[in-house]
């Protein structure tokens, strides 16, 4: 953060803000505006700020847009989006927004509704109704955690999604991203906008980022890994640099035994997931049946208390992080779809270290 001037606007702005250290108003700064499920304001500026520095973008976080009333958050981007270009010289056609979980629906939502929106950063959750599209006029940047519950979501979203997009999976759960993710975002918003003529191509970034993906895809020892690698290299860089035989080197992977198994197996992994998390719900509906709540419940107990186990394990694995995002799932909001005592005292039980209420 900067000091008086600018911590004296944001009071003013409802938000935390972030001026890079060379602004001035002889030309318009691309604008990052973020928001938080909490209205934490100041973490989503302190998250994106070395990247804004060196990139130059102005970052303001919403300290008013909350999970809750849409409302609420259309009010307050309003009056930041009146604001900021009232007191900033912005540049119209560099305006980005970025979010972490509902603040990312709350993204996508206000980005789906406007045509003057470049890019969004949607950490830990995608479209406010869930739902995945094969195209939208602006580009995204997905993250997610491997023990995210919202992990399925977001690799949905990907798979769905045509249009120019990208997706950093990273160890951890529920979370914004790590800084270095936080500066690939921006990076991979930079090779857009000079994609999109947004602003002039920077030959030497484009190498740099190039080289850093290439080595990224040397480092790979997962096939189907190394396939999205390989593929995002070349939807990335096509018009900046010619990528043709990457992008062949991408199919002819994709068509490699070993490789074609390690998609197949990665598909069929996420489709089994899908079908567990329904089929808690669809127990935790026979609670409410009285000649099938014993039933129901005794099975909920069984599944939970093994996932339980996995999810504690000491050794990191798929296994571990997939019986971390259900329980992440099924014990998040419980209370708003069950009452039964029972079954919300066995939530308390195989809820996930550190989130044990």
């Amino acid at each position: 953060m900067r000091t008086a001037a600018p911590l004296a606007i944001a009071i003013v702005l409802g938000c935390a803000l972030y001026l890079p250290s060379n602004y001035s108003h002889d030309r318009g700064w691309s604008v990052l505006i973020a928001f938080h499920p909490a209205a934490r304001g100041r973490a989503m500026v302190e998250k994106y700020q070395a990247a804004a520095e060196q990139y130059g973008y102005i970052v303001a976080g919403s300290n008013t847009s909350r999970n809750g009333p849409v409302s609420v958050s259309a009010a307050s981007v309003r009056a930041m989006s009146i604001d900021l270009g009232q007191r900033f010289a912005i540049d119209a056609d560099r305006v980005y927004l970025a979010g972490m979980s509902g603040g990312a629906r709350v993204a996508l939502q206000i980005a789906l509704g406007s045509n003057n929106i470049a890019g969004v950063i949607a950490s830990s959750a995608g479209y406010p109704d869930s739902k995945p599209r094969s195209s939208v006029p602006f580009a995204v940047f997905g993250t997610a955690g491997t023990d995210d519950f919202n992990y399925l979501e977001m690799r949905q979203l990907d798979r769905k999604l045509t249009s120019p997009h990208h997706l950093v999976i990273f160890a951890g759960g529920h979370t914004l991203p790590p800084d270095a993710v936080a500066l690939e975002a921006i990076e991979w918003m930079e090779l857009q906008a000079m994609k999109a003529g947004r602003r002039p191509k920077d030959d030497a970034l484009i190498e740099r980022l190039l080289d850093t993906r290439r080595r990224r895809i040397a480092e790979s020892s997962d096939r189907a890994a190394t396939v999205h690698l390989v593929e995002a290299l070349a939807q990335d860089f096509k018009g900046l640099r010619d990528v043709e035989a990457d992008a062949g080197r991408a199919r002819e992977l994709s068509r490699q035994p070993e490789a074609k198994k390690a998609l197949a197996r990665e598909r069929a992994d996420e489709d089994a997931e899908i079908r567990t998390v329904g089929g808690i719900f669809d127990l935790e509906a026979g609670l409410r049946d009285e000649s099938r709540r014993d039933a129901s419940l005794m099975r909920l107990r069984q599944q939970l208390l093994r996932y339980a186990q996995l999810a504690n394990g000491s050794t990191d694995s798929p296994e571990r992080s997939q019986a971390r995002r259900l329980l992440r799932l099924v014990t998040g909001g419980a209370a708003e779809r069950v009452d039964d005592p029972g079954y919300l005292k066995l939530l308390e039980q195989v809820a996930p270290r550190g989130e044990r209420r």
